[in-house]
């Protein structure tokens, strides 16, 4: 079994190997990775930064520019000071880490960033003074006033004023936010949705490389009869689950679960929708699942929500009642569509006015780095 060290390694080199622990069925109807290298460096492309480039989602940044052969001209390694010097090869090509710095954006059409809050909020704002599109995975201006929070099958829209050349700031969506609203938005445009239950269950990876190479750690200590290690989270995450460890706010709701709440108002341009979630950590290494109920002001059937959500762009439906067929974590990891199932209607309210969905996508794919580098796309 690898390490979640070695799995996040992987994406600097271009390799892909598969995991033991990530291993899963590869039905036709999810769309898999490339498993070969496209180079896209050329010199009529943009000049490209990814910030955070030693983490997890900074490492799958690389890893969907490569898939996707984003083009580009160059490309810059940014990282803390202590990374500063590292070598990695990257399409065929060596790169050295360099410290991120006020001087790091000059000539830099695209920076994405994945490094924390307060370093988006300190370097994000002096990369767009350098003319830089800063698209940021971080929470630092997803409420901004101004700044798009966009998903682009979504609302793409919502940043038809950004262009290369001309600095911005695009906000990255959270990502249990981005996995409900691709399932959700296709049935809200049909038939409106008054209200929004959502139920979460958030794998390891949405804390980080450290969090999953953490749940492997317990994970062999609890089998081997040993006290698991608990430096991330402060109890036993192997063979248990437990709410979010987000922060928890005065009226009861964590930080996560809150982010759903605003961030889906904001995307949806909608401040009237009512929305409310549950968040749960789940002893799950990288991919999302969520429960949503959805309330209409239209009728909706659970047949032609269904045909809505097959010719959804970044969706695939995985339905089958007869074999008890459903979406899973495990079966979206690696992937870049959000599978939806259990489509069905609420019994619980008349006339066809609600439904209730499962969803799963991968959180470091499309809830974070694949769905940054779609936003970087729109600016081609």
């Amino acid at each position: 079994m690898q390490s979640s060290a070695t799995l996040s390694r992987r994406f600097l080199t271009g390799t892909t190997p598969t995991p033991t622990l990530l291993h899963h069925p590869n039905p036709t109807s999810l769309r898999s990775r490339p498993t070969t290298v496209r180079m896209a460096l050329r010199e009529d492309g943009p000049s490209i930064a990814v910030v955070g480039v030693t983490g997890a989602v900074g490492q799958e940044f690389l890893s969907v520019l490569s898939d996707r052969s984003f083009p580009y001209r160059s490309i810059k390694m940014l990282a803390s000071k202590r990374s500063a010097g590292k070598k990695y090869t990257f399409e065929d090509n060596e790169y050295v880490v360099e410290e991120l710095t006020g001087e790091s954006f000059k000539g830099v059409d695209i920076a994405l960033f994945s490094a924390g809050g307060s370093i988006s909020k300190e370097f994000g704002p002096v990369a767009v003074e350098c003319g830089t599109v800063v698209v940021d995975n971080s929470s630092a201006f997803r409420m901004v006033d101004g700044v798009p929070l966009v998903i682009p099958e979504v609302n793409g829209d919502a940043m038809k004023d950004v262009k290369l050349g001309k600095g911005a700031l695009v906000a990255n969506p959270n990502c249990s936010t981005i996995i409900c609203l691709m399932a959700a938005t296709p049935l809200h445009r049909q038939a409106k949705v008054l209200r929004m239950v959502v139920s979460t269950y958030q794998a390891a990876s949405g804390a980080g490389a450290a969090a999953m190479e953490e749940l492997e750690l317990q994970t062999r200590e609890v089998l081997e009869g040993k006290r698991p290690t608990c430096n991330i989270f402060k109890q036993q995450y192997a063979f248990n689950l437990f709410s979010h460890n987000a922060p928890v706010l005065p009226n009861g709701y964590n930080e996560e679960e809150m982010k759903l709440v605003k961030e889906t108002r904001k995307i949806w341009n909608d401040k009237d929708v009512k929305v409310t979630a549950t968040c749960i950590r789940v002893p799950v290494m990288r991919a999302h699942a969520e429960s949503v109920n959805l309330q209409f002001a239209s009728p909706l059937d659970e047949n032609e929500a269904k045909d809505i959500l097959k010719k959804a762009p970044g969706v695939v439906v995985i339905d089958d009642r007869a074999s008890n067929r459903f979406p899973t974590p495990l079966e979206v990891s690696n992937k870049d569509d959000v599978a939806v199932g259990r489509i069905r209607q609420d019994e619980s309210q008349d006339g066809n006015h609600g439904l209730d969905i499962f969803v799963c996508g991968d959180q470091i794919r499309k809830g974070a780095a694949l769905n940054a580098v779609q936003i970087a796309e729109m600016l081609l």
